[in-house]
């Protein structure tokens, strides 16, 4: 046999295993990923650490509250939540953040995202109102500004007016006692 004719045959075997070993290559990566314990489900923020994004939103009509101002955040811990009266999964932590507001050493405070005020007065109304201040982000330029993926999402606002913390998704009673609240605790102790 010459050795022209063993050229293309192992570039075909070449061609050949290449996928395999993509595939191989990829599966040891994923696999590495699943094994390192890392929670895949958590959705870093590039905010952390940084100021929160200067905000002056209006306050929701009729709420008698006043908007959301982050200059009011100066000297105080603060919870941010980002809700919406359309979201369902921001029914299902309702309770929790109203669990959440019966302890007074932190400010509740709450974005309204693409809602309408009538509809937020409602879901309020029915539900309970856990925060302090309701700023309206009608068109939802402000929530960019935070880097908000979706609703619901609650920020730690340190009394340094940093962005301590952020929660991606509804806030479990199991999700607020293990991964918000010894937040909230570290920045309750920050010196501010």
């Amino acid at each position: 046999m010459s050795s022209e004719t063993e050229t293309p045959t192992r570039s075909r075997r070449l061609f050949v295993l290449l996928p395999l070993l993509v595939f191989l290559g990829l599966a040891g990566l994923f696999l590495s990923q699943l094994l390192s314990g890392r929670d895949v489900s958590e959705v870093p923020s590039a905010l952390i650490g940084l100021p929160a994004p200067r905000t002056n939103l209006p306050a929701l009509e009729g709420s008698n509250l006043p908007g959301l101002d982050s200059k009011a955040f100066a000297g105080k811990v603060t919870l941010v939540n980002v809700f919406a009266s359309w979201c369902a999964p921001c029914r299902e932590e309702h309770p929790v953040l109203l669990a959440l507001s019966q302890d007074k050493r932190f400010v509740m405070a709450a974005l309204n995202y693409k809602d309408q005020p009538e509809n937020a007065r409602r879901f309020l109304g029915d539900l309970g109102n856990p925060f302090q201040a309701i700023g309206v982000d009608e068109a939802g330029r402000a929530a960019i500004d935070w880097g908000v993926y979706g609703v619901p999402e609650t920020f730690v606002i340190g009394k340094d007016g940093k962005i301590a913390y952020k929660h991606v998704g509804p806030l479990t009673a199991e999700s607020a006692r293990g991964l918000l609240l010894p937040q909230i605790e570290k920045a309750l102790a920050a010196p501010g």
